[in-house]
């Protein structure tokens, strides 16, 4: 058994590969930071984690722990084995884009969608859209009136969710952006991924 370590730097992305049944563990180093994670088929490009499958399969807004995240054709992909944080994670919202923080009136902004393109590119995957996220630690459950508010994240220093890969995957993490917004408690630190072999 053994463990890789990367870590994901402040409003940046990674692309690293693992196989079925690693555990994929993702730890919020300093506390309320949002990270941006897909999981692409290493077999098959054209498949990859799904949060609309996810959600309608699951008829949930977020799995619990023991259930699976399906994808794109509604086969299973991961499994949600632990979560040892608050609990609150996202999966409605994209990733953030040029267009968002530029409607702010912040142009060149670091952003998740370019880091996601950045991060397949470094491992030579191009895909032919960038798919809507995992938000994990992502506090925006939505109100009772349907509104939805991104408050910062709940994650304190540490805290951690951990994924059971049932597939052999390319996992990209983004550690997102937003530093304008409470998201990130208005500033953005570093994710770590750690990979724990079978």
């Amino acid at each position: 058994m053994g463990i890789r370590s990367v870590t994901v730097p402040a409003q940046s992305g990674r692309a690293v590969d693992a196989v079925e049944g690693d555990l994929l563990h993702i730890v919020d180093l300093d506390g309320h930071q949002v990270g941006d994670l897909w999981l692409i088929d290493a077999k098959d490009h054209t498949r990859w984690l799904s949060v609309g499958h996810t959600r309608d399969r699951g008829e949930r807004l977020f799995p619990l722990v023991g259930q699976h995240f399906l994808d794109r054709f509604g086969d299973p992909i991961a499994e949600l084995v632990a979560d040892d944080s608050p609990g609150k994670h996202d999966m409605l919202f994209p990733p953030c884009d040029r267009s968002l923080y530029e409607s702010e009136g912040l142009v060149d902004h670091p952003n998740c969608y370019d880091n996601f393109v950045s991060a397949t590119a470094s491992v030579g995957l191009r895909l032919p859209v960038v798919p809507d996220p995992v938000n994990v630690f992502q506090n925006s459950a939505p109100e009772a009136d349907g509104t939805l508010i991104v408050g910062t994240a709940a994650s304190e220093p540490g805290d951690s969710i951990t994924f059971r890969l049932m597939r052999d995957v390319i996992v990209v993490l983004t550690a997102c952006s937003v530093d304008y917004w409470p998201t990130n408690n208005m500033e953005c630190t570093p994710l770590l991924m750690r990979i724990e072999s079978a």
